[in-house]
């Protein structure tokens, strides 16, 4: 498995608690901050729950 880049372009201010805590999953917390994150079906889950907050910038093989 690669790994891609995900960066956080919505604010969780005013969003449900869910969303919230998916973003903390991701290790993001504050806007235009970016991780690198292995290329798994649960952190897919969670970026595709959420695609008004986050982007996947890149993908690494």
């Amino acid at each position: 498995m690669g790994t891609i880049v995900v960066k956080q372009i919505g604010s969780p201010i005013r969003r449900p608690a869910k969303q919230r805590a998916t973003l903390v999953g991701l290790g993001l917390n504050k806007m235009h901050r970016t991780r690198e994150l292995e290329d798994t079906p649960s952190v897919r889950g969670m970026v595709n729950s959420i695609p008004h907050l986050v982007q996947i910038v890149e993908v690494k093989e």
